[in-house]
């Protein structure tokens, strides 16, 4: 279920009222720690951070005309979802984060390549989460993005 929406304000808006209150606090820990240096906006039917172009010129390979994504934020059917493309590929940050989520959740970890889940909004692990955004920097994002890529070029 993507949520239509024009502005940030707008998807904030249009959050199901039952975990609303708990993505807004998301959205403020992820953008009040990330380090400087990402544009945030609308991407891919989610709130995002990115690298704009006039930082990465070569933009995201699969469409290079749009900014490096970076970490996505969005309110699915039954799930809050965090996407962040660091976890995914850099190995060292993603053990940083699953040894560090049972000191900060009862909760099982349920977790994709990039994405985290959380089914119930009293789930999402705040301070885990400000740690976590705060990990990389968009040169370190543009370093390791670019080394990964040429590797699969």
């Amino acid at each position: 279920m993507q949520i239509p929406a024009n502005s940030i304000e707008e998807y904030l808006s249009n959050v199901p009222d039952e975990r609303k209150d708990a993505f807004k606090k998301l959205y403020k820990t992820v953008s009040e720690n990330l380090p400087k240096g990402f544009q945030e906006g609308l991407s891919y039917g989610m709130i995002g951070w990115s690298v704009p172009l006039e930082t990465y010129l070569d933009g995201y390979h699969c469409t290079p005309n749009t900014p490096l994504p970076f970490i996505n934020l969005a309110s699915q059917k039954n799930f809050v979802a965090l996407y962040h493309m660091g976890i995914y590929a850099d190995p060292e940050l993603l053990d940083w984060f699953v040894t560090e989520f049972p000191k900060h959740s009862k909760k099982k970890l349920d977790m994709g390549k990039s994405c985290i889940l959380f089914k119930k909004p009293e789930d999402i692990p705040f301070e885990l989460i400000a740690e976590l955004v705060k990990k990389m920097s968009s040169e370190e994002w543009i370093s390791l993005y670019e080394n990964l890529y040429r590797k699969n070029k």
